[in-house]
């Protein structure tokens, strides 16, 4: 059994006195045991943060240059505490933000900079081992390459023989290029031509490091893609496909990164299918990998298939459903995996329904519904995605599939605080703390919800009885323009087709004013969505109607005004089926209607209608002629009096002329329009 003084000798606070000693040889085994106690260990990492090691180390590191420096000598323990100083601040920042943001805030990055020209090879590859698990994180400071400065810098790098030294100059291009200004400077400096000639004759870091920095370089830059496939420099397309074979996990999933980068940027490359089929199927593979590549891998396959049916095609043929069904039955993954897993499958089920339909005969609803009250945010939003995807489908939503206390539930708790929300939620970080409702969970549940509310029958009342409707009236007075836009998303869709206790209801809770005022949000978005709120509303009975009456003709008066000034075509279709809607009605509500048509007109000579009539939108047309063909009816008695409004505002004469429209719809509404016209005497 250890002594006391034994085990006192390797505490953190002991250790960290022990740097301070005089003694050379003390300080070198205190720094090595620094570093061996915290590599791998981020509560000991933690730990020695709070107590003040990094700047400690820091300090050293800079003491031990300023030696060197000023005596123009590195003798061995000069050498020996620069490399244990270095590796300790290496292994601080390996994989732990915390501790590379102590790294930077305590000076040191410059003082490992100065390590590379250190004629000692191990003092200099010490501190390119350091810099590189700096720029492992996005916290690393960035360099502007299109400064000479940089660019010369960046270069002597690459050119290193040393491995550490060039694999840190494919990290800093990975860290730093965010421009496609950049892009282009690099390859105009030859970088391409250095990085590709690494993939070949470089060691396995030096081989991952330049994949990562090329896929950085071509990521969304078609013409810097195109002069990298040219003849300048070779086949390197082919050095990438053949490294999806390479035997090490790590350089396959990088190669396929690199090749779903060149092929998301420029579709017309690798056509090929069986190179596609090969990338799904290795990708497929690596989700087997215990290590951070089988962590990664899904994310990458999510990156590949993403808006693409004809890849989602094959992956579904390559059983990629049943595979990552099969690792999400497994149970205790890591929380990234677990996030990608989901993620992969809301990508897989974005576009086809046999896609959907696979997902539904394996149950994998059952093990989402579980992601849903995960303690991770990430794996909960990606849950909701995945949900919101899955639901697309009208058949299976008609089947009932979604509206039970399984799912609505876990989505309805994912709701922030209506209290937080009406105050004014802001965009979080994740937390992993299960009390916290990050905004993306909201909006991504919110957006789930949406999707599930359009389920055509009555059990409707569980979202009721959860209390889901009350909580998305309250969303939709949130600070955040994504909030309250989702809220009234999923409200639009709960009131579609509902019966008319449940609309009267919806609306009892929102409230005239409230409704008002969202039709004149100063977010696009929310005022559109409003708007459809509106149109499902009132789309029924007389009563209904009546809705927007209330409290003075509000919600009419807010719907006239916000056609005048509509900001794009979506909100010219909403605003104008709602008004379809309302001049379904009565001889009062038609009156309504067509006061606001021209009362909102002003000292113009043209109303906003005659506008929406031109517009290039066919569902625009359609919505506008809609509205007419209602107030125009033959069997309203103030048809005549509002069609000569009509006519004299210069409409009818627009209507004529578009007896051809190209639409269809537009067309048909177009002759009733003029049918009704001639019944009452018009040529």
């Amino acid at each position: 059994m250890p002594s006391a003084t034994a085990v006192n000798k390797h505490r953190p606070s002991e250790l960290l006195s022990r740097l301070a000693s005089d003694d050379p040889e003390v300080k070198v085994r205190a720094l090595r045991e620094v570093k061996n106690q915290i590599i791998g260990n981020p509560t000991k990492k933690l730990s020695f943060l709070k107590l003040g090691a990094v700047p400690a180390v820091a300090g050293i590191l800079a003491d031990s240059i300023d030696e060197v420096t000023n005596n123009n000598n590195c003798n061995s323990n000069t050498s020996n505490i620069l490399v244990q100083s270095a590796a300790a601040l290496g292994s601080f920042a390996c994989g732990f933000d915390a501790g590379v943001q102590a790294v930077l805030d305590a000076g040191a990055f410059p003082n490992l900079l100065r390590l590379l020209a250190n004629p000692n090879e191990k003092v200099a590859d010490a501190g390119a081992r350091a810099l590189r698990m700096i720029y492992q994180s996005k916290l690393a400071p960035k360099y502007d390459f299109l400064q000479q400065k940089n660019m010369e810098f960046l270069i002597s790098l690459l050119n290193s023989e040393k491995e550490n030294v060039s694999g840190l100059g494919a990290s800093i291009i990975t860290r730093s290029c965010e421009t496609s200004l950049e892009q282009k400077a690099l390859f105009d400096a030859g970088i391409l031509r250095k990085l590709n000639s690494l993939l070949g004759g470089g060691s396995l870091s030096q081989r991952d490091a330049s994949l990562e920095s090329l896929a950085t370089i071509f990521r969304n830059n078609p013409e810097v893609i195109s002069k990298f496939a040219g003849p300048e420099i070779g086949r390197p397309l082919s050095s990438i496909i053949d490294l999806v074979k390479d035997r090490h996990p790590r350089t396959r999933l990088l190669a396929c990164m690199c090749l779903i980068v060149i092929r998301n940027a420029s579709p017309h490359f690798l056509q090929d299918i069986g190179i596609k089929s090969k990338i799904i199927h290795i990708l497929l593979e690596l989700l087997d990998d215990p290590s951070q590549v089988g962590d990664e891998a899904p994310f990458a396959f999510s990156s590949l298939i993403a808006q693409k049916e004809d890849l989602q095609k094959l992956a579904l043929e390559a059983n990629a459903i049943d595979k990552l069904y099969h690792h999400l039955k497994k149970g205790s993954l890591h929380p990234r995996r677990y996030e990608g897993i989901l993620l992969a499958l809301a990508d897989m089920c974005s576009k086809l329904e046999s896609c959907r339909s696979k997902f539904l005969s394996l149950q994998v609803l059952n093990l989402v519904a579980d992601a849903l009250t995960d303690h991770n945010a990430g794996v909960r939003t990606a849950a909701c995605v995945c949900l919101k995807n899955v639901t697309r489908s009208i058949k299976n939503l008609s089947a009932g599939y979604f509206m039970n206390e399984i799912i609505v539930i876990p989505l309805v708790q994912l709701f922030p605080d209506p209290s937080t929300s009406v105050q004014g939620f802001r965009w979080q970080e994740k937390s992993e703390r299960p009390d916290t409702f990050p905004l993306l969970d909201a909006v991504a549940a919110l957006g789930a919800v949406s999707n599930i509310m359009v389920d055509f029958t009555t059990r409707k009342s569980i979202f009721v009885q959860c209390g889901g409707m009350k909580q998305l009236v309250q969303l939709a007075k949130s600070m955040e323009s994504a909030v309250r836009s989702n809220a009234l998303w999923a409200l639009k869709n709960f009131v579609f087709q509902a019966d008319n206790r449940l609309k009267e209801g919806v609306f009892s809770e929102l409230t005239a004013s409230l409704l008002s005022s969202l039709i004149s949000d100063p977010e696009p978005s929310v005022q559109e969505q409003a708007l459809a709120l509106v149109r499902n509303l009132v789309d029924g009975c007389i009563n209904l109607i009546e809705l927007v009456f209330a409290e003075d003709g509000l919600i009419l008066g807010a719907i006239g005004r916000q056609l005048q000034c509509a900001s794009k075509a979506e909100i010219g279709i909403q605003g104008m089926y709602a008004l379809c809607n309302v001049a379904s009605g009565n001889e009062f509500h038609k009156e309504a209607v067509i006061q606001q048509l021209f009362t909102q007109m002003g000292d113009k000579n043209q109303s906003f209608v005659i506008k929406f009539l031109q517009s290039n939108d066919c569902q625009l047309r359609t919505a506008t002629v809609w509205t007419i063909v209602n107030l125009t009816c033959p069997s309203s008695p103030g048809a005549p009096g509002r069609l000569e409004k009509l006519r004299n505002a210069g409409i009818i004469s627009q209507i004529k002329n578009m007896v051809n429209d190209p639409c269809v719809d537009v067309k048909l509404r177009v002759r009733t329009v003029l049918g009704q016209s001639m019944a009452f005497g018009d040529n």
